[in-house]
């Protein structure tokens, strides 16, 4: 294997993960928070959608994106309202709002384009493009270097740029802020956070709403950034994957990098190696793509009983009076 074609499959796994990474990281300040939330994928799919939406209407990404993070946001909403306010069953809200989310983009895209809950192709300035890097010119011409830094670091739009940043931010926040700290013991001891005289209810919807921007992100990426329109549930079960891999992360932010990492990985070789053969056996294709799915089961099966959740997890807090 060539340096180009490892440098092709590594540039793919950092588009790919991305919208992991937001998905990843979104999950892991909810269930920080106590709360766990399954309906990542439906946050990811009615952003996907609303971000393409816009955009193709207006022509402007960033308008896109603004909407994107608006859907989200009202999506987080809702799951708040049912899993905090009324002290609903948190899993059954997430399921619930990914089975909305489903309906809402096939439905109104239909309405809206009538191409099938798809949106028309996306162009110029209505989808996110390759930033260049400094120097990318000067190192063109440097053994290795130049083309590690031309295709794998420069060349990727502001959203991946985005990811990466905000994994050192969301492990400053968590780490070394008073936010955090209390977000994190709002995860394990509610009580003893609303003895200190700090609100739950506060700290767990401000955790809910950092999970819609970050899932509003990820969405507005897979349609706008990764791909140039919505098809029709383009999410395709990244909100799942996002959660196996903040099991295997065991919640901390650098793993977690580097599980979304992995995942993407996986999906870059499946898409580029549709057929090869193993010790004489030609491999199908659906195994291939389907390397991230066996890998977010196998995690599931076997990393769920070791990694240790945040003790108030799932549990709705009721105020002693």
């Amino acid at each position: 294997m060539d340096l180009a074609t490892i440098l092709a499959i590594l540039d793919a796994t950092m588009r790919s993960a991305t919208p992991l990474l937001f998905a990843c990281l979104a999950g892991l300040f909810s269930e920080r928070a106590g709360i766990f939330d399954i309906g990542l994928e439906g946050k990811l799919l009615i952003s996907a959608f609303f971000s393409a939406s816009i955009a193709a209407t207006t022509g402007s990404v960033w308008i896109g994106l603004l909407a994107g993070i608006a859907s989200s946001l009202v999506m987080s909403g809702i799951h708040g309202v049912a899993s905090i306010t009324f002290r609903g069953n948190q899993l059954i809200s997430g399921v619930a709002l990914n089975f909305l989310a489903s309906g809402i983009t096939v439905v109104v895209g239909e309405s809206w384009f009538g191409l099938g809950g798809r949106t028309p192709q996306l162009e110029g300035a209505a989808r996110f493009q390759p930033i260049e890097l400094p120097f990318t010119g000067a190192l063109s011409g440097v053994p290795v270097i130049g083309p590690v830094y031309a295709e794998l670091i420069s060349g990727h739009t502001i959203l991946v740029y985005l990811g990466i940043l905000a994994v050192a931010m969301t492990w400053w926040t968590l780490y070394r802020t008073r936010f955090g700290l209390r977000l994190r013991a709002v995860g394990e001891n509610p009580e003893s956070v609303d003895t200190a005289g700090v609100s739950v209810l506060r700290l767990r919807y401000t955790a809910i709403v950092i999970t819609g921007v970050l899932c509003g992100l990820g969405g507005a990426y897979l349609s706008t950034g990764l791909a140039a329109g919505f098809v029709k549930e383009m999410s395709a079960g990244r909100g799942f994957i996002a959660l196996a891999a903040l099991i295997f992360a065991k919640w901390r932010p650098w793993y977690a990098l580097m599980a979304c990492l992995l995942f993407g990985f996986l999906e870059a070789v499946g898409n580029r190696f549709q057929n090869i053969e193993f010790l004489g056996i030609n491999v199908p294709t659906q195994f291939m793509q389907a390397l991230p799915y066996i890998l977010t089961v196998v995690i599931l099966a076997g990393f769920v009983g070791k990694a240790i959740p945040p003790r108030a997890g799932g549990q709705p807090y009721v105020k002693e009076r």
